[in-house]
């Protein structure tokens, strides 16, 4: 059983990453430093297996994070639709819940872009992941890297009001650095919108000062989620066409 360790976002904490056994002398990283994860992420442990240049994950090979999820499990996987999706349809009062997708080793070291689609439905009533009292989503998607103890995050996200293009909730600790970057704000709804990053150059940008020469770890998880424990207002979205190129 796959077990994940906890990041920070806003006042939310996910968990998306492999467990970390911590020693008697270290320090733990705050649950409620971000509020799910900002959230860790899923990351594969089976052994290394070649892959295509550009691989599928397959919506129906998403999972729960338990350990960062409440009870409910709010999110569906439509399987006969065109494209086939994950659909979220969070309501108060339920707690955050956090899908993720395991990689498989060769993955891990070789990715260089992530594709998706996403299309918002319900927009969690004046989200805006750039001010804390009101940090809900209708969509999110976390992609995640580790070097040493340090873990990075950033969380990409579809909002009610933050202004697109926005970078906000910046934290930076011995063992966390993480970003939000709002991709799509607003309407329409229910419109596919297609998304494409540059893994490396997107951590060399928030993490390295853009600097194009700075080293990349290993990408260690991708998760997603839809919330609206905040505002105590619905929120729902779909996700489709995970794509990871190499």
């Amino acid at each position: 059983m796959l077990r994940f360790s906890s990041h920070i976002q806003g006042e939310k904490a996910v968990r998306v990453m492999p467990e970390v056994r911590w020693e008697q002398n270290c320090v733990r990283p705050s649950r409620r430093t971000w509020p799910l994860l900002a959230f860790s992420w899923l990351v594969l442990t089976a052994s290394a297996v070649a892959a295509p240049s550009a691989r599928k994950l397959a919506v129906s090979d998403w999972r729960l994070v338990e350990r960062e999820s409440g009870k409910v499990n709010y999110y569906s996987v439509q399987k006969a639709a065109t494209p086939p999706f994950i659909h979220a349809e969070y309501r108060p009062p339920y707690k955050t819940a956090v899908m993720g997708y395991q990689l498989a080793d060769a993955d891990r070291a070789s990715a260089s872009k992530l594709r998706w689609s996403w299309r918002a439905l319900k927009l969690p009533k004046a989200g805006d992941e750039c001010v804390a009292k009101s940090a809900d989503s209708a969509a999110v998607i976390y992609v995640t890297w580790k070097r040493g103890l340090r873990w990075y995050t950033l969380k990409y996200v579809w909002s009610s009001v933050g202004a697109k293009g926005a970078i906000c909730d910046r934290k930076r600790n011995p063992f966390l650095a993480q970003q939000t970057v709002v991709l799509q704000s607003g309407g329409p709804l229910n419109v596919w919108k297609q998304e494409s990053i540059d893994l490396k150059a997107e951590f060399r940008k928030h993490f390295e000062d853009g600097d194009a020469n700075a080293s990349v770890p290993d990408l260690l998880g991708i998760g997603l989620m839809s919330d609206g424990d905040q505002t105590q207002s619905e929120s729902s979205a779909d996700y489709a066409d995970f794509v990871l190129e190499r």
